[in-house]
């Protein structure tokens, strides 16, 4: 076999191996861990923000350094000459000196994942000719016709949550917790909103609606930029923590944080539409019901209409409700509900110069579009089946067409799609011809789209393509040449091959294996789950990805991803096992994927294990527990262990209240300790676990370990510890990446290699 893949290479210079096209050359160099976390990243350069110009002449995105991929810089590629060019250096504006955040940054880019540094946002300015973008506390807006930036603000607060007017005479920001505006032209700076002080928050959005809500701004400005509608917070209800940061040099810092634990005081929202012009502030009727979550705020184009939608606190109600801002008339036009929980979407987009608006739904089992007019009367339904349409993406009302991405052709791989405006659920057309997951930006006028692909095994790509799915150029082609940074390892390199099992309940269950490179089915191999099943999150995805799983194939584990009921992406029936029986479901359905991989001649059924961050944390802890005889080892990252110390848009979004009087508390069950990892613990094999988590988690609280090993010490169990000094839930940095995952790899060695 060797001698013939050597005769191929001589003979047309390329092999396909493993399904992958091979070039002509072969390093077979060791992958360390220390490369894998280092730069330049492996899987070809960092390209992400991707937006086209307004006016479509150009493609703008971040890009990392060669020196440290996490560092970004702004670039374009020119459609017309097909030239790639830098726009703004990062280190040019910030001058060698690391950037400085404040505190308000650092917790926007930790809710938002955001690890890189540098540039790492900004926005077209209506026009197409300039962008802006923060760096450094302040705001800069890059001219392309002068090609060079200018600095928009220089103060000694920190601006934040920047954005462009519709029309670009103006950029707004947040400063010292309240709102302004500033005029691009002449510079001059306005203060719309005074009250931000203390607990009180002015256009800026609370913890749970950043951290769970997906939404991570507090303001929105009306078409014709005559208004802004903003937020106003009230923290002081939401209980402070004393949150203990230890940090790399040793010190420990008090923080003292707004944490809305499941069942305790949420924060008061208000919804208040200020003039530009005058100043003077509209306040908009929320409903009588104070408790509630403002999940997101929209305006109709005829700059006269808000629209806004309400969520109860329980979360099975959710109204979208019309406001007139200045006579207060109001109608809801839309009520959903749900006897488990109401998922939130983004899809509301009103047509141009119409009465009628387009909606997400779950309401057939899947999320779907559907056509309403203004007094939210349904026409009908635009797309339909049991699968789901994820995003709409954009809307051309001249051709009749709505794009949106989606799963119809299968739950692994995701696509854009085009459906018709006028309801007609069967005339669907797939536009992206390649398998794989797609990232989609279309252009206003819906001619061309950027699409940003990977597959297993085809390393992220960038292409700009005609509406039709058409190759127009690419902009970030990442062949795996002999100068790809993953070039040295291609030979190792393991590809993915997916497939389903049957749930209990007979539902399928979809599947990624990755077997090593040099795979021998006469040999039997350890293998590992990577866990992760929680609900909203997705792990079985035809795309590309090298990160720890690569390490582990090459040192002769076989890995596993399995989607439990509960994950998303499969329909709300799917998710709604998970409905007050957290810890349970998705327990038992990656049982069956460890006793599927044990079944199997070539792994050794007594040496399996799993790892996983957050849930996935929470679920390594309960499979050890519970599966003591299934699973020999596991390494359990920044897991919750007890849900009565996560938020409360989360943990009741899926557990209820704990104080909740409902069926299974009538029946006696406390959800709350059911889904904890406690209850389980007695059970769990000595010395079985690797317990790791950052010492300054802001989000899921070093508390949770706390406990946990306090439970494990008292029972008399066995386990391992490592924590990292000053590192939040991500436990980001490359030194202290390389660590954990090499402590990971030495402790799945000790405990599943003979």
């Amino acid at each position: 076999m060797v001698s013939m893949v050597a005769f191929f290479k001589a003979l047309v210079g390329f092999v396909f191996l493993m399904g992958m096209m091979m070039p002509a050359f072969s390093y077979a160099e060791d992958l360390t861990i220390a490369r894998m976390v280092g730069s330049p990243a492996l899987d070809g350069p960092k390209v992400n923000g991707l937006k086209l110009a307004p006016d479509g002449s150009r493609v703008t995105f971040l890009k990392g350094k060669e020196r440290d991929f996490r560092i970004q810089d702004l670039w374009e590629y020119h459609i017309e000459t097909g030239e790639t060019r830098l726009l703004v250096d990062s280190d040019d504006i910030l001058g060698g000196v690391a950037e400085d955040l404040s505190e308000v940054e650092k917790a926007r880019r930790e809710r938002q994942r955001i690890s890189a540094s540098g540039i790492v946002q900004y926005q077209f300015s209506k026009d197409g000719q300039s962008l802006l973008f923060p760096l450094g506390g302040d705001l800069h807006v890059y001219d392309i016709k002068a090609g060079k930036a200018k600095r928009l603000t220089e103060t000694e607060g920190f601006e934040t949550d920047a954005k462009f007017s519709p029309k670009g005479a103006y950029v707004s920001f947040i400063r010292d917790q309240n709102l302004f505006v500033v005029n691009v032209k002449n510079g001059v700076e306005k203060q719309l909103t005074h009250e931000g002080s203390g607990p009180v928050l002015m256009g800026m959005a609370e913890f749970v609606a950043q951290e769970e809500m997906d939404r991570d701004t507090g303001y929105w400005w009306a078409p014709d930029e005559s208004h802004i509608a903003f937020t106003r917070v009230d923290e002081s209800p939401v209980q402070v923590v004393d949150r203990y940061e230890l940090s790399e040099n040793g010190g420990v810092t008090t923080i003292a944080q707004r944490y809305p634990f499941a069942g305790t005081a949420n924060v008061l929202i208000e919804l208040g539409v200020v003039s530009l012009e005058s100043g003077e502030i509209d306040w908009i009727n929320l409903g009588e019901e104070k408790d509630i979550y403002l999940a997101r705020v929209n305006w109709l184009p005829d700059s006269r209409h808000l629209a806004f939608q309400r969520e109860s606190r329980d979360q099975k109600r959710l109204d979208l409700v019309f406001s007139h801002i200045s006579s207060g008339k109001q109608w809801v036009a839309i009520t959903e509900r749900a006897e488990s929980w109401i998922n939130l979407h983004h899809d509301l987009k009103f047509l141009e110069n119409s009465d009628r608006f387009i909606w997400s739904s779950e309401k057939s089992g899947f999320r779907h579009l559907y056509l309403h007019d203004l007094e939210g009367r349904e026409i009908g339904a635009l797309t339909a089946g049991d699968w789901v349409a994820a995003k709409l993406e954009r809307v051309d009302g001249e051709a009749g067409a709505v794009y949106f991405s989606g799963f119809k052709d299968g739950p692994t791989e995701r696509h854009l799609y085009q459906a018709t405006l006028e309801p007609d659920p069967q005339s669907i057309t797939r536009l992206t011809k390649e398998e794989g997951w797609h990232d989609i930006s279309l252009s206003d006028d819906a001619s061309v789209f950027v699409d940003s692909y990977s597959a297993p095994r085809t390393p992220p790509r960038v292409a700009l393509k005609t509406i039709k799915g058409d190759l127009v150029t690419w902009i970030e082609k990442n062949e795996l040449d002999a100068d790809h940074p993953y070039a040295p390892f291609l030979d190792h390199h393991a590809t993915s091959s997916f497939g389903t099992i049957k749930a209990e309940d007979g539902t399928d269950l979809y599947y990624e294996l990755m077997k090593p490179a040099d795979f021998d089915e006469a040999k039997t191999y350890p293998a590992i789950i990577n866990v992760y099943g929680g609900p909203g999150v997705q792990r079985v995805r035809k795309s590309w990805s090298i990160d720890f799983d690569q390490i582990l194939t090459r040192n002769g584990y076989i890995v596993l991803k399995l989607d439990n009921r509960g994950s998303a992406n499969r329909g709300k029936a799917f998710e709604d096992v998970l409905y007050r029986k957290m810890g349970h479901s998705e327990v038992i359905d990656q049982v069956a994927g460890a006793k599927y991989l044990a079944a199997q001649d070539y792994i050794d059924g007594a040496r399996i294990g799993v790892y996983g961050w957050s849930y996935g944390g929470y679920m390594t802890i309960h499979l050890l527990a519970q599966a003591p005889d299934v699973f020999k080892a596991g390494m359990s990252v920044a897991p919750v262990s007890d849900w009565r110390l996560y938020d409360t848009h989360y943990t009741e979004r899926y557990l209820g209240q704990p104080d909740a009087k409902d069926e299974a508390s009538k029946a006696g069950r406390d959800v709350y300790a059911e889904a904890s990892v406690f209850g389980h613990l007695g059970d769990m094999k000595p010395n079985s676990l690797r317990l790791v988590h950052g010492m300054a988690d802001d989000n899921v609280f070093f508390d949770h370990a706390v406990k946990l090993m306090s439970v494990l010490q008292n029972e008399g169990i066995g386990f391992e510890l490592m924590t990292y000094p000053g590192k939040k839930h991500r436990i980001s940095g490359e030194a202290t990446r390389a660590h954990l995952w090499s402590g990971a790899l030495d402790f799945f060695d000790r405990k599943l290699k003979p």
